[in-house]
């Protein structure tokens, strides 16, 4: 039997029973979540649910800045070693407990218990970042976090979703040492999980807002319309497009571009798209004995008219952006607008003073992505224009990633998933290649003022440390950002106030259905 007809049948089955409910979104997913424990056994999926659920003292602003969420504000001392967290009163737990410092302080310890097993353990005990060596409740709403060292990143490691937004959790999320089920604060609880099948989010009746009038990225006013959401479980991406159609889910996320522009030509249905802090580029390896001459990683870049490959890769959706700070970001001024031009010209006579004489330079990209193989594609013909022998190698992603581990290339188009500080993006990809050999770029001067830019808590001095590091980067040429990636959504008609933004996960507070129902 077909296996779209199989898969949807399933998804029939799913919906049996909820098809008419008042207020409820169905959403597919495109595989299911592996945990509901924050930053525990997870993937992105897991992360996108466990978010509607938990909420954290901070967390992420539309612009990837950070903001107080279950803080009512917070205080770092002068040293950058005491963070005073003050909490909103009033606030409560899906089970009606009010939210106090005591269940702060359980959290965390809990999170960095080695048993826990938390994926963001090593930002805060001194492995990756700095280390908590103090956490004090002085009153039932204050709770002081003190470090070994100050740390520019500790609110922005907070915040993250691997980390489950460091959501905050009631203690009998956890029963005689184990995890049940997360209680949490945010405008969502967990209903049922049918694996392989759905998730259900029921709304939290005793959910307490923010005094802003908007929702605000992850934070701001997060109260909802919605009764329900049903996420459903449908892998194949035809099966998703085809439930979309007849009107069997209300909402895909994750769309490819070429997805879109064949939804968006049906009528009933809507694209939202917004661009995210991946990264697309083009690595070289700076010890490759063609590839160590700077001349000939710049007449590359020069060869390349970005533009026009980003606007063909993305159905015009995306805009060229040469930096390693994503164009959606607080960060993202002027200088990080100074990118590498179009300039055949440049390329020849750069080309001329290094003495190259068309020896083949090995491209690898892989078929998992297709982007990053179609970008491949378009960069050998461009390069090709301006006598550079590019030759694409296609592998397997694991293989392909094992090889960028390694640093065994020459170049390679590669996808950076987002990091959400600059000093992230750039740690992602700086560093001394004899400790670690997937690093691109390896300059020393660079690699201190990174370790500035991770110090730091004043943003005017990190927005410095930013600017140095891109303008120095268009110098080293180590790799060509070429573009960040994009959210793409589509929808019913019906379904109103979908927000895509760079962070690229849904927030489905925003979202409203007609209360008769979405059929």
């Amino acid at each position: 039997m077909n296996k779209t007809l199989i898969l949807a049948g399933a998804l029939s089955a799913a919906l049996m029973g909820t098809a008419h409910a008042e207020n409820l979104l169905r959403v597919a997913l495109n595989a299911d979540i592996r945990s509901t424990e924050p930053g525990v056994n997870r993937d992105t999926n897991s992360d996108a649910v466990i978010l509607h659920i938990t909420e954290g003292l901070v967390a992420f602003r539309e612009d990837a800045t950070v903001g107080p969420l279950l803080a009512k504000d917070v205080q770092v001392s002068d040293d950058g070693l005491r963070y005073t967290f003050h909490l909103r009163s009033g606030v409560k737990f899906q089970n009606g407990a009010p939210l106090t410092s005591a269940e702060v302080l359980w959290t965390w310890k809990h999170y960095l218990d080695p048993k826990t097993q938390w994926r963001c353990a090593p930002e805060f005990d001194g492995h990756g970042g700095a280390k908590i060596v103090d956490m004090s409740a002085p009153d039932p709403l204050t709770v002081v976090f003190t470090l070994d060292k100050p740390n520019g990143l500790f609110l922005t490691s907070t915040a993250l979703p691997e980390c489950g937004g460091s959501g905050i959790l009631h203690p009998d999320s956890v029963v005689d040492g184990q995890w049940k089920a997360p209680i949490g604060t945010g405008p969502f609880r967990l209903g049922e999980w049918k694996p392989g099948q759905y998730i259900d989010l029921l709304r939290n009746a005793d959910y307490t807002p923010r005094d802003e009038k908007e929702p605000d990225g992850y934070t701001g006013n997060k109260t909802t319309t919605l009764d329900r959401v049903r996420l459903l479980v449908i892998p194949d991406p035809a099966a998703a497009k085809a439930a979309l159609l007849s009107k069997n889910v209300d909402l895909l996320i994750d769309v490819t571009p070429l997805d879109a522009t064949e939804l968006a030509a049906n009528p009933g249905i809507k694209v939202t798209s917004s661009g995210t802090m991946s990264v697309n580029a083009l690595l070289f390896q700076t010890r490759d004995p063609l590839l160590k001459d700077v001349r000939l990683r710049q007449a590359i870049a020069h060869s390349l008219d970005s533009a026009q490959i980003v606007a063909a890769l993305t159905g015009g959706r995306s805009q060229a952006n040469n930096s390693m700070v994503a164009s959606g970001s607080h960060y993202h001024q002027a200088v990080e607008n100074q990118g590498f031009d179009f300039d055949p010209a440049k390329t020849a006579q750069l080309l001329r003073e290094a003495g190259y004489k068309g020896q083949p330079i090995k491209l690898i990209v892989n078929k998992r992505y297709a982007a990053i193989f179609d970008m491949g594609v378009f960069v050998q013909a461009m390069a090709k224009a301006s006598g550079l022998n590019l030759e694409l190698e296609t592998l397997e992603w694991g293989t392909q990633l094992e090889r960028y581990q390694t640093g065994n290339y020459q170049m390679m188009a590669f996808p950076y998933s987002e990091r959400l500080d600059p000093a992230l993006s750039f740690d992602s990809m700086t560093g001394n290649k004899d400790k670690e050999a997937r690093k691109v770029w390896d300059n020393p001067q660079a690699q201190e003022w990174l370790r500035e830019a991770q110090r730091e808590g004043d943003i005017t001095k990190r927005q410095a440390l930013f600017d140095q590091l891109h303008q120095q980067m268009l110098k080293d040429v180590p790799m060509i950002p070429m573009y960040n990636g994009n959210a793409i959504a589509a929808s019913r008609d019906y379904v109103k106030g979908l927000r895509t933004w760079p962070v690229s996960k849904p927030r489905l507070w925003t979202v409203s259905v007609p209360a008769t129902g979405s059929n």
